[in-house]
């Protein structure tokens, strides 16, 4: 048997025989008797092992009674005795042999197990131990931690983790050290998982318990047979799990040979890499696990901390402890609120708040040693603090004891070491920081505040801090940049609280600074680690756009979801691997923070309204405006602060904000105090009253008031001040009694205010300092002429001179004076200077805020985004714009354009204008397209740059509205490098001319020109390998998939595309020496991928695009006009077939352009196209046009008046095929520009120069009156535009007013031969139709009729007019008779009056033949009609007759006079009255 062995191998040895050991000797041999005895008494089955028995229940031995033999062996000084009884208790403990649960019969009030404990670790005896020894009591203590049958609590876990710590610490053989500290990590692992599956457990005991309401477990007597069934399965299974110990150990023992070092380390290694891939032994949250639920007292505990300096309290007798029970013990825990619900957390937190204070133990003045104990212990701890956080489970993460164990001591540990200038420990102390930040900042508010503030940025902004410090700080940064909810939690929790900090903005400053290259170096810094800090830099930039992106995703619309900016562009997960390889990463961090676990526990967490947010934003930026006016003019400041609201306008107000408010400087919060003024002096004495004085002892009230502010150096201030001071001292101190009055107490703040200067000033030399005794002498009399206590005054001068006066600590600026620094040692005595300063404010700060209740708000609005980058959207651009301007770096160009990605991504998401369009510029400045720069300068980023903007165009189409412009500029000019990339040289980059419209040069795009230039044969070939990358396959489907994808832009995007994409077409076409029609071409495939639009986006998408072919269509440039109406004729007819339904006006606005260019554009052959491309539409797509045709018959109007036989002859030619067979087929399509098609034709009928044409269009305009009278209805039916019109009269006015009245102005304006053909055919058109004309329509048409006879429109010359009024008139006047005898029922009563006037006009004209006409038709009128004239009627004519007779009577012949007086009669007169004579004689 094992127990049997392990006893004869101790006796054998041959160092037992010695006298002193003695007693062990015989210990060993009782111990066997009791164990040969025992075996007797029982009958068991040998089992299968000789040296390892199977623990069954028959054999099992407890081995509790035989512990002393072994403790005896272990004091003994054998390191192989000792070695032994190491070995066999190691084991017993391992196989459950050895519980030690049982009272210690030595030590009242311990357990047995305390005491093995300290057996175990009373062996290590410091350096000199044994290594041997050393390894077997690591094994021994890792086995007694991880066991699951015997248990150990408070002071003895602390003195286990201590022992292995000091092993660490003494041990000089690196395997022993290795052991020792994978040992220690073991060891923690185990004791906190025990607590959280403790926590676990008992939760989930709880849930059960609500499940299960009366059912009550029943406890028979067989639970101890099945307890003590499970315990041995439990048993055998961990035999299962160290079975290759256990052969190690039969091996060995039947060898009789003992462990090497070497075996022992390797053992307990590998068993280490078991247990950590499998899970700690015995943890019950392990999967496979089966053991019974350990009692109440045995569950697990965080992980223990390995702290020398504390003192473990032992847990004696406290075998288990419940959840009511709270501890108290002399180890300070009572000072902590709250309280554990488990003796396991009590251990975990001992261990934790241990390896803090190991923590903070200061190394030893000078260069710190690496192989000294103290650095090696700090180091060791703070890596066991990180394995701590690191792994934190739920109970540490929320517990309030461990959170408040982390404020008031772990951050206080983290504000020392986090400025150490030893790299190891600084980047550890980061390690912890992130690993808080990331678990912990709920509940850390105010010490990441502290954290940011006075040590991280201080260090990249100070010019003294080493590059290697600086390096693992931006190292840590680019981490927390990587997490999106981490970013926005410290913008929301810092840059929104009015009383904190603006971390956020400081840290994007900082890091642009770093990222343009402007940061403070350090003296001698190489520029590879300038260029790897700025690298890192825009890393970290980046990142926090891509965190910003990331956070608002959901509110971005990507018309390409294949192409999102999240794949094209994943974030750089690889940003730690470069130069320093032993960085934060070595302590096994992910690349990014992950905050998801403390963000899932902030239920009781502040919502995060972004309104809320903002407003408090706002108001911390008065806020901060304000003090910086306070600072240069105080009233102005304050007056500031008043009227925005942020401040009371009462002296208590003002005073309770100077106590409040700590970023005032406190120079001029002084200077302010100590004015004179009457009310600077009521703040001062409200501000002093506001101060509590009570009960405190003289200097330290001094110390108070004076931590506020700094004194002034004026007498008078100080006076003031003073005197107010101790005013108010007396009033509230206990120990007035001391001064006569409060002059005692103001002189003596004055002497200490000038004891303080003359003791701590350095201009004051040692030798002419202050003494005691001249202290005392200058304060004689003081006291209402009496002096103070003597030893009262001493005790003063003693305190100030150990302890001088300061002001409140608060955050410091960098220091700035880098340029004084000249040499690396000067900056490293200033660096540890400037680490010390920080690191007592931070220690200070760090404890003043360890007890601050503050609420932290996790941030879950996506709105939050948008004031983010409204802050800090200029040094982002400052930092990408020098970026890309300075360096040639692919790397750092790289970064700048993923990061004006980014920006522009966020600026369009939340629809910032003034943001998108300044990176936008931005980045169109770097493609080197639009600015005047050469193109001979282009390089490999601007070929990337152009890449970037074409892929921002793509994916951001939706959202980029103005900036549309650069963009479409900056393709447009892509086309001419493209053009040079490819050798091809086009007519419309040739030639000589200096500048294009655009502003760019174009001889920078001329081959022949750069052939000339000043590159030599080397940078010509770069240059065109450079821009042949122009024009590579992936570029050039790029710039396609813009235009192709403008189907998938909405509807407000593609209105902004196309509205850019005309300016940049126009700008193209504006130079006259080399005119481009790239964007023009791009119109037109535009416009054919978009016309499947809602016919509503096409129509204002063509507002711009017809525009821009009016304009286009009237180039003075023949081939673009040409090809803008080519293009224009190949959309409408693409348009026009898609069809168009009844009442809308599509098709009209669409061919509007033909209509302009016709108008506009003198060239016969544009017009001849123009005319060509309408005719080709009505012949081919007839059916389809509805409200085109009013756009077609304006065309062939304008055609119409030209003096281009081809253009008049195509026009009339398919004018006329559209009345004669058009009309046929659809005039209910035509209907509505059937006053058009009549007025057309009227054009063509009035144009001189084509008489035939002429002719012919009057015979059409009849056929036009045939199409109104036999389908009046259709006029009825259609109301078109006329709607106000009733529906009796469409007819006429839409059908027979149109035709009548453009035959009246063919009659009006054209020559005798055309005119007479008008004439006739309108009253051919009267006689037939007029049967259905109504009343008030003739009076509409005799109106026309009688323009005929209209003075005012005949022709001005006279024989022009005579042959008017022979001919036109004449005829007219007749067929006016005729018309109105053959409708006189109908005429009589409206229209005779009129007629009877304009005959009466008729006969008073000079043209004879008209006269005569008049009167012959009122003849034929009466003679005609008579019959059916009624007694009015009659008496009607007789007064027309008889004027007309009173009218031409011969009054000059009648009144002849004498030759003399026929001088002043004038020739005209006698004209008329010779024609007034022969009228006369005619009508007799």
């Amino acid at each position: 048997m094992f127990l049997t062995r392990a006893l004869e191998k101790i006796l054998t040895d041959k160092e037992i025989r010695k006298a002193h050991h003695s007693q062990l000797k015989r210990a060993c041999e009782v111990a066997l008797e009791e164990l040969k005895n025992d075996q007797k008494d029982q009958s068991v089955e040998n089992t299968s092992s000789s040296a390892l028995p199977m623990p069954k229940k028959a054999g099992f031995v407890e081995a509790d009674k035989y512990f002393l033999p072994f403790e005896l062996a272990c004091q003994s000084k054998c390191p192989r005795i000792v070695n032994a009884a190491l070995d066999c208790l190691q084991k017993l403990i391992a196989y459950g042999h050895l519980t030690g649960n049982v009272p210690d019969t030595t030590t009242p009030g311990k357990r047995l197990i305390d005491r093995i404990v300290e057996t175990i670790c009373g062996c290590f005896h410091g350096p000199q131990t044994d290594e041997g020894v050393q390894l077997q009591i690591i094994k021994a203590l890792l086995t007694v931690v991880t066991s699951n049958t015997c248990e150990i609590h408070e002071g003895t876990v602390l003195q286990t983790v201590r022992t292995c710590y000091n092993i660490y610490l003494a041990s000089k053989n690196l395997v022993n050290q290795t052991t020792a500290k994978a040992t220690l990590t073991q060891m923690l692992n185990v004791i906190f998982s025990r607590m959280e599956a403790q926590a676990e457990q008992e939760r989930q005991s709880k849930q059960e318990n609500k499940g299960r309401n009366d059912k009550v477990s029943n406890k028979g007597d067989g639970t101890e047979d099945q307890t003590e069934t499970e315990e041995n399965e439990t048993l055998e299974q961990d035999r299962d799990m160290t079975d290759n110990n256990g052969e190690e150990v039969s091996e060995i023992q039947e060898n009789h040979e003992p462990e090497t070092p070497e075996d022992i380390a390797h053992g307990i290694l590998d068993e280490l890499v078991d247990q950590i891939v499998s899970g700690p032994k015995g943890d019950p949250t392990s999967p496979n696990s089966d053991q019974p639920v350990p009692p109440p007292g045995s569950s697990s505990g965080p992980e223990p901390d390995p702290s020398p300096t504390v003192d473990g309290v032992k847990g004696g007798g406290l075998s288990r402890l419940t959840s009511d029970d709270s501890i108290e013990t002399g180890d300070s825990v009572e000072q902590m609120q709250g309280a554990f619900s488990h003796i396991l957390q009590k251990d975990a937190f001992l261990v934790f708040r241990s390896l803090c204070k190991l923590s903070m133990k200061p190394l030893g003045e000078g260069p710190p040693d690496p192989k000294s104990h103290e650095l090696r212990s700090k180091i060791l701890s703070l890596q066991l603090l990180l394995s701590i956080l690191q792994n934190a489970g739920h109970v540490f993460r929320t517990n309030e004891m461990f959170i408040n164990a982390i404020k008031q001591y772990l951050c206080v540990a983290l504000s020392k070491n986090g400025v150490s200038a030893v790299p190891e420990v600084f980047e550890l102390s980061l390690a912890i920081f992130l690993t808080l930040l990331s678990n912990f900042k709920q509940h850390l508010k105010m010490q990441i505040e502290v954290f940011f503030k006075e040590i991280f940025l201080y260090i990249l902004e100070t010019s003294s801090s080493s590059f290697e410090h600086k390096w693992m700080v931006i190292q840590a940064l680019t981490r927390i940049c990587a997490d999106a909810q981490c970013v926005v939690d410290i913008y929301l929790n810092y840059d929104c609280d009015l009383a904190l900090a603006n971390i956020f903005e400081r840290l994007v400053n900082d890091l642009s600074k770093i990222a343009q290259g402007r940061q403070a170096m350090e003296l001698g810094a190489s520029p590879n680690q300038e260029k790897s800090m700025r690298i890192k830099g825009l890393m970290c930039l980046v990142s926090i756009l891509k965190c910003m992106v990331e956070w608002s995703k959901d509110l971005y619309i990507n018309p390409h979801s294949q192409s999102n900016l999240g794949q094209d562009n994943k974030p750089h997960t690889e940003t730690d691997n470069d130069s320093l390889k032993g960085t934060i990463t070595s302590y096994g961090s992910s690349n990014s923070l992950s905050s998801n676990s403390s963000s899932q526990m902030t239920s009781s967490a502040a919502p995060d309204n972004p309104e809320q947010f903002e407003v408090l934003k706002q108001q911390k930026e008065i806020m901060e405006t304000g003090i910086e006016l306070f600072h240069k003019k105080p009233a102005k400041g304050i007056a500031y602060l008043q009227e925005q609201g942020l401040l009371g306008k009462s002296p208590e107000d003002i005073a309770e904000f100077f106590h409040a408010e700590d970023r005032i400087d406190k120079t001029a919060l002084g200077d302010f105090l100590g004015e004179n003024e009457k009310f600077n002096k009521e703040v001062m004495y409200t501000y002093v009253d506001q101060l509590d004085f009570t009960d405190m002892d003289f200097v330290p009230a001094l110390r108070k008031f004076l931590e506020g502010f700094r004194l002034p150096g004026e007498a008078q201030k100080i006076d003031r001040l003073m005197e107010k001071f101790a005013s108010r001292y007396c009033v509230c101190s206990s120990q007035t009694e001391l001064f006569a009055s409060a002059d005692t107490a103001y002189v003596l703040a004055y002497s200490i205010i000038m004891l303080t200067t003359d003791l701590h000033s350095t201009q004051v030399k040692r030798e002419h300092k202050m003494t005691k005794e001249q202290y005392i002498r200058m304060n004689r009399g003081i006291n209402d002429s009496k002096d103070l206590p003597e030893e009262y005054l001493s005790a003063i001068y003693d305190e100030i001179a150990g302890n001088e006066i300061k002001m409140k600590t608060t955050g410091q600026k960098p220091s700035k004076s880098a340029k004084e620094i000249t040499s690396d040692k000067q900056r490293r005595l200033l660096y540890n200077l400037e680490m010390e300063n920080m690191a007592q404010t931070a220690k200070v700060l760090m404890e003043s805020v360890s007890h601050v209740q503050s609420s932290f708000t996790m941030a879950t609005h996506q709105e939050h985004v948008r004031p983010m980058f409204k802050m800090a959207w200029t040094p982002f651009l400052a930092a990408f714009s020098v970026g890309l301007q300075d360096c040639d770096d692919p790397e750092i160009a790289s970064l700048c354009l993923d990061g004006i990605r980014c920006a522009i991504r966020i600026a369009c998401i939340f629809h910032m204008e003034l943001e998108r369009d300044a990176y936008v510029q931005a980045l169109a400045r770097f493609t080197l397209l639009t600015c005047a720069t050469p193109i001979t300068e282009m390089k490999a980023k601007n070929i990337d740059t152009i890449k970037t903007l074409i892929s921002v165009a793509h994916t951001d189409g939706n959202y980029l509205g103005k900036s549309w412009l650069e963009i479409l500029r900056c393709i447009s000019q892509l086309e001419l490098a493209q053009l040079i990339g490819t050798g091809v040289k086009t007519k419309y980059i040739s030639g000589h001319s200096s500048h294009s419209q655009a502003g760019h040069p174009v001889e920078a795009f001329d081959p022949e020109v750069i052939a000339r230039g000043p590159l030599d044969r080397q940078r010509l070939a770069n240059f065109h390998e450079t821009v042949g990358e122009t024009s590579s396959q992936s570029v050039v489907v790029a710039v396609d998939r813009i235009f192709t994808g403008s189907v998938k832009l909405d509807g407000v995007a593609v209105v902004e595309f196309t509205k850019a994409l005309c300016q940049v077409s126009m700008d193209e076409l504006a130079s006259h020496s080399h005119p481009r029609m790239f964007s023009l071409q791009k119109i037109v495939e535009i416009s054919y991928y978009n016309m499947g639009r809602v016919r509503l986006q096409w129509s204002r998408i063509w507002q711009y695009l017809g525009d821009h072919f009016n304009k286009v269509g009237c180039n003075p440039n023949e081939d673009i006009a040409f090809f803008a109406v080519d293009s224009l004729r190949q959309l409408s007819m693409k348009f026009i077939e898609k069809g168009e339904f009844a009442n809308f006006r599509f098709q009209k606005d669409f061919l509007r352009p033909f209509e302009h260019i016709m108008k506009r554009n003198r060239s016969p052959t544009i017009r001849d196209m123009v005319v060509r491309c309408v005719a080709q539409m009505v012949n081919s797509q007839a059916g389809n046009i509805r409200s085109g045709w009013k756009n077609i018959f304006s065309v062939f109007h304008l055609a119409a008046s030209d003096h281009d036989e081809g253009i008049v002859e195509l026009a009339f030619q398919t004018t006329g095929k559209i009345i004669s067979s058009i009309f046929e087929k659809h005039f209910s399509a035509v209907i509505d520009s059937f006053q058009d098609a009549v007025k057309c034709l009227s054009e063509f009928a009035c144009n001189a120069a084509f008489p035939d044409t002429s002719m012919e269009a009057i015979r059409l305009i009849r056929n036009c009156a045939k199409y109104v009278a036999e389908k009046p209805h259709m006029f009825r039916d259609h109301a078109g535009e006329e709607v106000s019109v009733p529906e009796e009269d469409r007819e006429w006015v839409r059908g027979w007013f149109p035709v009548l009245f453009e035959l009246s102005c063919v009659i009006n304006r054209c020559k005798l031969d055309v005119r007479t053909r008008g004439l006739t055919v309108m009253f051919e058109i009267m006689k037939t139709y007029g049967e259905t004309f109504q009343p008030h329509w003739w009076r509409d048409l005799f109106n026309i009729i009688f323009r005929i006879f209209d003075n005012m429109k005949l022709p001005e010359q006279l024989n022009e007019k005579n042959e008017w009024m022979t001919t036109t008139c004449n005829h007219a006047l007749y067929a006016i008779v005729d018309v109105f005898t053959q409708y006189y029922d109908v005429l009589n009563e409206i229209l005779l009056s009129d007629l009877y006037q304009m005959l009466h006009w008729c006969v008073q004209q000079d043209n004879e033949q008209l006269a005569r006409s008049g009167t012959n038709c009122l003849e034929n009128l009466v003679i005609s009609n008579g019959i059916k004239y009624a007694p009015e009627v009659w008496e009607k004519t007789c007064r027309c007759m008889l004027d007309i007779f009173k009218s031409t009577i011969p009054h000059s012949l009648l009144s002849w006079k004498p030759v003399d007086e026929m001088d002043s009669v004038s020739p005209s007169k006698e004209t008329a009255s010779d024609y007034d004579a022969n009228s006369m004689d005619n009508q007799s």
